[in-house]
């Protein structure tokens, strides 16, 4: 057993997301959103390396030592696996750890709204889980594969960096491949998906312009894609991935996106107040031919009126999600009133000033 694997255990232990190693410092781990401090030693940054480098591939050493970033998954085989990165830092290396479940929770059990499952049934098409870094995209979208996995007879890719969720084969065919080590980049295994009469791709990460293109085009000649942006809306979602390319390139963009979105699910992460833990509270957009319309003709600004009409659908605003919540009792005021886009809807739910001045 490798040394590190103690801290590991104790993540498990304490129902820890991260775990955060750095040289100079006390272990830290994260606990429902909040960094706690764990009871052990100062990290020497040679004790650390020594400790770090027991688990690492020869070839992610050579990486690192020559980039000072690198990036990888490590298992302990019937415990869990864990995306690692490494970076170097003033005091030495650094090293950060998110758990990734051995079992995958499906839609159910997860508690998200319904229509999330539904998506892993559609035929085409181009479906985007986005939210800030730790919102759990990862976690939505292999419950959605899952799913597929489990009531499909369908050819599932999934390109990551690293590889995060392993799904066996079910009553579909998967494949994983991850960047660096299966494939050069995200654009170049999309090339290849393309020949490999997938059904269904999932896109760890959408993060240039390329694969954002292959990724476009693969959802408008008959796959089902998945993807992830970093975006805080479903509006946004849509202008970011337009913005993205030239100024002549956007209207035919514009109209492909509307050719082949679905959905977009862009979800944020809140601290119960109800029991330890955090919720996922979703913005749906479902793709209908009414919001298609407006996107291909640049009105996306009316996309938070679509979804507000569009119930019927599955469609729900972040605001909609973030008050059913805040209703239950399960999150505070404050971080409700942080992360919502209405302000005033939710002011006389505080009892004092926002904890982030700015936001008065």
């Amino acid at each position: 057993m490798a040394r590190i694997d103690a801290f590991f255990k104790l993540m498990n232990d304490m129902g820890a997301s991260d775990l955060h190693l750095v040289a100079t410092s006390q272990p830290i781990l994260r606990v429902s959103g909040e960094m706690e401090r764990v009871k052990y030693k100062e990290l020497e940054d040679e004790e650390l390396r020594g400790m770090l480098y027991e688990i690492t591939p020869e070839d992610k050493i050579k990486v690192f030592e020559e980039t000072g970033d690198v990036d990888f998954a490590y298992e302990i085989p019937g415990q869990a696996r864990y995306r690692a990165n490494f970076f170097k830092q003033k005091w030495g290396v650094g090293a950060v750890f998110r758990l990734i479940p051995s079992k995958i929770m499906t839609v159910q059990e997860l508690k998200l709204p319904p229509v999330i499952g539904k998506l892993a049934m559609l035929p085409r098409g181009l479906v985007l889980v986005t939210g800030p870094t730790g919102s759990g995209k990862s976690t939505t979208l292999a419950a959605i594969i899952d799913e597929a996995n489990r009531k499909r007879k369908d050819h599932i890719i999934t390109v990551e960096d690293p590889i995060e969720f392993v799904h066996e084969s079910k009553n579909c065919l998967v494949n994983h491949r991850e960047v660096g080590v299966h494939t050069k980049s995200f654009s170049a295994a999309l090339k290849g998906a393309l020949r490999e009469d997938p059904d269904i791709i999932l896109v760890g990460e959408m993060r240039d312009l390329e694969t954002i293109a292959l990724a476009i085009e693969a959802s408008n000649t008959g796959h089902l894609v998945f993807g992830t942006l970093h975006t805080t809306s479903a509006a946004k979602t849509v202008d970011r991935i337009i913005e993205v390319f030239p100024a002549n390139q956007q209207a035919q963009i514009r109209a492909n996106i509307a050719d082949g979105i679905r959905a977009v699910v862009s979800q944020n992460l809140f601290k119960r107040t109800d029991r330890p833990g955090r919720i996922c509270c979703p913005e749906i957009l479902i793709a209908t031919y009414a919001v298609r319309a407006l996107i291909r003709e640049g009105k996306t600004h009316q996309i938070a009126s679509s979804i507000q009409a569009g119930k019927k659908y599955g469609m729900q605003s972040l605001d909609d999600a973030i008050m059913i919540a805040l209703k239950g009792r399960r999150i505070s005021p404050d971080e409700a009133y942080m992360k919502c886009t209405d302000k005033e809807k939710f002011r006389p739910f505080l009892r004092g000033a926002p904890s982030d001045f700015t936001e008065v």
